[in-house]
């Protein structure tokens, strides 16, 4: 089985570089295209769709933003699991600062430029080891910032009410952009928001137990 995995804002296919999974799985990913005039996320998520081979069995795994993308793309496919990290599934989980920003939009009042600093400074300060600083950094000024203005708004005005079949959710204990409060957490790992990175250990010990079961549950090779 194919496990796709999908990066959040400003971010790329690096974010999952310490992520293990079964021998039996192969790892693909799926690389933000540039968003076009007046898309929300369901139609965004509907030409990423594209790039996936949904011939063969695959699974979906989403950190953050791209946890809300997997969603989507769940709804239109049929993958064999839909795992988020550090997201959530529906528009109602959303804390009170997306929330406000449907009302009030201040962060249009923002540049991508300045998210991206903003970003960098709280990566350099939550993220023990430099290797994972520095490759942080690369990432965030590597980020589109045409991207990051589309997706800050395409959040905001997300309504997603419908959770896909055989939807995992993994979640930190100190997520300061998604608080735990707010989620419906399956599995609960004690960090931040940054799981993927700062606890790639923990990540791919329940992404292999997850994927086990989905085997087992099926009868499919994976």
């Amino acid at each position: 089985m194919t496990v796709y995995f999908i990066a959040g804002i400003g971010a790329d296919w690096r974010l999952f570089t310490h992520i293990a999974l079964p021998a039996s799985c192969q790892r693909a990913y799926i690389h933000w295209l540039p968003p076009q005039r007046g898309e929300d996320l369901p139609r965004y998520a509907a030409r990423l769709a594209g790039t996936i081979r949904q011939e063969e069995p695959f699974a979906l795994v989403g950190f953050s933003l791209g946890g809300m993308v997997a969603v989507e793309i769940a709804k239109i496919t049929s993958p064999v699991c839909t795992i988020i990290v550090g997201s959530i599934a529906v528009h109602r989980d959303a804390p009170p600062a997306i929330r406000i920003g449907r009302r009030l939009p201040v962060h249009r009042l923002f540049p991508p430029v300045f998210m991206k600093v903003v970003s960098m400074i709280k990566h350099t300060l939550t993220l023990k080891e430099a290797a994972n600083r520095q490759l942080m950094r690369q990432i965030i000024w590597a980020g589109s910032s045409r991207f990051i203005y589309w997706a800050m708004q395409a959040v905001v005005d997300w309504r997603n009410e419908t959770v896909p079949e055989n939807l995992y959710h993994i979640h930190g204990t100190h997520d300061l952009v998604f608080p735990l409060r707010y989620t419906r957490a399956d599995y609960v790992i004690e960090g931040g928001h940054l799981l993927v990175m700062a606890n790639s250990g923990e990540v791919s010990r329940v992404l292999g137990e997850i994927l086990e079961k989905v085997r087992k549950g099926d009868g499919q090779s994976v």
